[in-house]
């Protein structure tokens, strides 16, 4: 699959076609070494992808045979200028982790070769991390003397238990692609060549076979429900989307296309048809 570059981005390329978005790092020369430009473009890119009607699914690669260096350090150190440093400045990973978090629709990351650093922190809010056999990975913030980013230390043990978090973050060990299968922090395991198909395969499956509003609203359910401390409240969420299942136009073609037997033709879309009271959509809401 190609997909078609529709943007005039430096750092990064972005293209839509057959409603799947393909959001690719690009220095391939500095091994996609994370920058500031592209911090900006991607949180550019992930913004537009979400909004746009005509995309469905997001996937999220690379140009290169490694999906990233992590933080370019070509410099001789970290650019973490900011003008206002009283602001509520973000910095450059957590820009992307957090907007593809607060994202309606769902994000593959396909990756391959090294992935350290900022170039994993960005993928942590990923939906799904598809990587390749080749695939390596750090997270060696202690052996720069520097600190975790990208909301990692949140993400990471959420993904992969508490204990095998504190294991990589501590240790800032280098681990391969077999280990990070077996603690859950990628999905599957393709070879190199086959990573990237991989992903739009299962963005086409999602496509043909999933409502956008149910999976944007189940996607920020994990997100923000999973970890509360009592599931009171995600029974009163339920009830409430539960109770509106007669006038929801989704749920009727979903039981009739599979009482009939047919692919399901969901008439809804994001943003337009989720339901206006759900608690993140809000004003004031935490994004």
């Amino acid at each position: 699959m190609t997909a078609e570059i529709s943007s005039p981005y430096s750092a990064i390329t972005y293209g839509v076609s057959d409603r799947i978005a393909t959001v690719a790092l690009n220095r391939p020369e500095a091994r996609n070494g994370y920058t500031l430009t592209m911090a900006h473009e991607l949180e550019h890119a992930f913004t537009a992808a979400d909004a746009d009607p005509d995309v469905q699914v997001v996937v999220f690669t690379c140009v290169g045979k490694d999906f990233s260096v992590g933080a370019d350090l070509s410099g001789g150190g970290f650019d973490v200028t900011t003008t206002d440093a009283g602001s509520d400045w973000q910095e450059p990973a957590g820009r992307c982790s957090k907007t593809i978090f607060g994202m309606n629709k769902p994000v593959i990351a396909a990756l391959r070769g090294v992935s350290v650093g900022g170039g994993v922190t960005i993928t942590l809010s990923c939906d799904f991390r598809l990587a390749s056999h080749d695939s390596r990975f750090s997270f060696p913030f202690s052996r720069r003397g520097i600190f975790p980013e990208g909301g990692s230390t949140w993400y990471l043990p959420r993904l992969v238990g508490v204990s095998r978090a504190t294991d990589w973050m501590l240790t800032g060990r280098l681990f391969g692609a077999q280990e990070a299968l077996d603690a859950g922090l990628v999905t599957s395991l393709h070879d190199p060549a086959e990573v990237l198909d991989a992903a739009y395969a299962m963005a086409r499956d999602i496509i043909a076979n999933t409502s956008e509003v149910s999976t944007a609203v189940i996607k920020q359910m994990l997100n923000r429900l999973s970890g509360l401390d009592s599931p009171i409240p995600v029974h009163a969420l339920d009830s409430r989307l539960i109770a509106g299942l007669d006038s929801h136009s989704d749920a009727a073609e979903g039981v009739s296309s599979f009482l009939e037997k047919r692919p399901p033709h969901f008439p809804l879309s994001v943003p337009g048809g989720l339901p206006a009271w759900l608690p993140w959509l809000e004003p004031g809401a935490t994004p």
